[in-house]
């Protein structure tokens, strides 16, 4: 029988560049052809030839709730129904401004923005603009959005196919972005010591998660937030993948660091391309209309993905919420290890709040260059017999993984299950 999937990625390579409409949908890394998604429902996804799976990607993390969540879905259609867009001021936007100053102290003001590009693209111009310097820090393996000036030894698609640079970024421009080891303090002190002054802005995931979950070791943000305060750069923490999905307050409440921008992203849209950046009130007061740094969007601010994304973080602050995801998702990793064990297989998992990273290694990653060390072959054998037993992850070794507040016992049983059955046939 033929596959509808094979059929519709057949002639998408006819008309998008490779087939997909984002590096990180292809099946390039891992092989095989990409799944045509269809419809999804709570924990779950159905694809073009009606194969259900349990969902590990959560369409890379903003599916907090589960899919199609009731009280989403009836936000979004009470506003579609008022209009799709109006390219001017509304209420909801005021709302989405207010609630994300609330849950997040450091964001004394905010921008809305559509993509999580958009908004570190932005937010770096904001900080050169505020400290009239040029050079960027950012470390190996983190993915900041495809901006020519983040492009530089990047995580996500970019890790993915071995390219972590990209052809088109000039090299003029790539010469302002110093790369750094990722926990590496040794080599950040070194570094601010020496052009400490040239520093605009120290852009980091505070957990990464473009080149698989890695977590901040001990000391290592707070070395961030001092050197940068030392030196007047503007320290942002990226939180596109982490806000909201980590903790209420972010990473940056669940570490006790105080960065001076933010960028959100993913959970804040509850599905929809919605993203923001925002932080201290004096450097927010440079941008146009008020300053002189330019940033615009004609849709931003979009009155369905407001929708969406409020009614997804009126979800997340229920009692419990936080403590019962990472609950779920540690069951999840400590279940993965236990059966991994039980067969002999070189393996590792760690989790942050509602994300997890997957690793064939003996210990999790702390750098980029640990997590090159991973059996990516063993990765890939592992993705596609785990797909063949209808559970979706990541197609890629360099991808953290999601679970959403639908996963229930149910869910990870049947994916622990699948995986005993897997490592059993190794």
């Amino acid at each position: 029988m033929s596959s509808r999937n094979q059929t519709l990625f057949d002639a998408s390579l006819q008309v998008i560049p490779g087939g997909v409409n984002s590096p990180v949908r292809a099946f390039k890394s891992v092989g095989g052809t990409p799944i045509f998604f269809k419809r999804a429902l709570g924990a779950k996804v159905w694809d073009a030839d009606d194969k259900e799976y349990i969902d590990y990607v959560g369409s890379w993390g903003p599916m907090i709730a589960g899919h199609a969540h009731p009280e989403v879905i009836a936000a979004v259609t009470k506003a579609a129904q008022n209009g799709l867009s109006f390219g001017a001021p509304t209420e909801a936007e005021l709302d989405m401004a207010t609630l994300l100053c609330k849950l997040v102290p450091s964001m004394q003001q905010v921008r809305l923005v559509s993509s999580g590009t958009e908004a570190t693209m932005s937010a770096i111009r904001l900080a050169r603009g505020f400290t009239s310097k040029s050079r960027i820090i950012k470390f190996e393996g983190c993915y900041h959005g495809h901006a020519d000036m983040l492009l530089v030894k990047a995580g996500s698609g970019a890790l993915t196919f071995g390219n972590p640079d990209s052809a088109g970024v000039p090299a003029e421009v790539a010469a302002h972005t110093t790369v750094l080891a990722y926990n590496d303090i040794a080599a950040l002190k070194k570094t601010f010591a020496e052009i400490g002054g040239e520093i605009a802005a120290v852009i980091v995931e505070p957990v990464a998660g473009n080149m698989n979950l890695i977590q901040p070791t001990p000391g290592f943000l707070q070395t961030l937030r001092e050197l940068c305060s030392a030196h007047g750069s503007v320290l942002i923490f990226d939180e596109v993948m982490t806000g909201f999905r980590v903790d209420l307050k972010s990473a940056q409440g669940l570490y006790g660091i105080t960065p001076d921008l933010t960028t959100l992203g993913k959970v804040i849209g509850g599905g929809m391309p919605v993203a923001a950046f925002g932080g201290r009130k004096d450097i927010m007061q440079c941008l146009a209309p008020v300053g002189a740094v330019y940033q615009a969007g004609t849709l931003s601010g979009n009155p369905v993905g407001m929708a969406a994304g409020l009614a997804t973080l009126k979800l997340v602050q229920a009692a419990g919420f936080y403590e019962q995801l990472g609950a779920r998702t540690q069951q999840l990793t400590a279940g993965l290890t236990a059966a991994a064990k039980k067969h002999g297989i070189i393996f590792s998992a760690q989790s942050v709040g509602g994300m997890f990273g997957l690793y064939f290694r003996a210990a999790p990653p702390t750098s980029y260059a640990e997590v090159m060390t991973c059996d990516k072959t063993a990765f890939n054998r592992f993705f596609h017999a785990m797909l063949q037993e209808g559970i979706y992850l990541a197609p890629s070794a360099f991808e953290a993984g999601f679970v959403s507040a639908a996963h229930g016992e149910d869910e990870i049983a049947k994916t622990l299950a699948a995986a005993d059955k897997v490592f059993g046939t190794w």
